[in-house]
């Protein structure tokens, strides 16, 4: 270790135990106000989509109502992959290609109803050929007009988030800067989109899709085909909750 670190002291493992208790509540309330911060974002107003925007995707020509693949929201973040980008025509943007490495299995997403899909200016022989060798599941579009101009992300990496009614698409939200840092996990999306988790426990406007918590986790690859929920997994997490709750009463106690 560097001589010249000042690292912190050494101690018992009650000393220990007793400073992760005292750093244990400042953590429980920043994960209640990023909670009560997305209940907010909830009821952020929504933008009507009145352009009709247009992408190329590995099928060919799409429309933003297409790209969300019949589900009822969808999360666009815009990945600088083109001519112009440090790394072209190999490799995408080091920070975009970043995010593309963290981003958790999409059936998760898929199961709130949700589709994430990245967008570039790139042409589809580029994108398909920078998938393959990254290793990169995410659905993968080219900007052919003026979307990312429109939506705050034509010089900058950001999210964008969306939901529609029927035909009609409204923008929801939207997350750049160092706020894309938090991007990838399914739990971070979900976060920023109108419909939350849509789990009982959270804060919503009232008629919002919600279910019990835990009960609709499935393996990534057994959503299409299993029962949701499973009902030996709604016993076990059942189990599960209620050890939690008993360990914490006595820990009050």
């Amino acid at each position: 270790m560097d001589k010249n670190m000042k690292t912190p002291p050494v101690v018992s493992a009650q000393e220990w135990e007793a400073a992760r208790q005292q750093l244990l509540v400042k953590e429980k309330a920043l994960t209640h106000a990023r909670d009560a911060l997305a209940a907010e974002r909830r009821r952020m107003p929504w933008q009507a989509v009145e352009k009709a925007y247009e992408f190329e995707g590995p099928k060919g020509n799409a429309s933003l109502l297409d790209l969300f693949d019949g589900r009822r929201q969808l999360i666009v973040y815009r990945a600088f992959f083109e001519p112009g980008v440090y790394g072209w025509p190999e490799q995408a943007c080091r920070g975009c290609s970043f995010v593309a490495d963290q981003v958790a299995h999409l059936a998760h997403l898929n199961a709130r109803d949700t589709t994430l899909v990245f967008a570039s200016r790139a042409p589809q022989k580029d994108i398909t050929r920078l998938k393959a060798r990254m290793g990169w599941k995410i659905p993968w579009c080219t900007i052919t007009d003026s979307f990312d101009i429109d939506f705050g992300v034509d010089e900058w990496h950001g999210t964008n988030a969306f939901i529609r009614d029927g035909d009609k698409v409204f923008r929801t939200y939207f997350i750049n800067s160092r706020g894309d840092e938090q991007m990838g996990s399914t739990w971070n999306y979900l976060d920023i989109t109108a419909l939350g988790r849509q789990e009982k426990w959270e804060d919503s406007p009232e008629g919002y899709p919600q279910t019990e918590p835990y009960k609709w986790w499935n393996w990534h690859d057994n959503y299409d085909v299993a029962a949701s929920p499973d009902p030996k997994w709604v016993e076990v997490s059942d189990a599960g909750e209620a050890a939690f709750r008993k360990r914490d009463a006595e820990a009050k106690a």
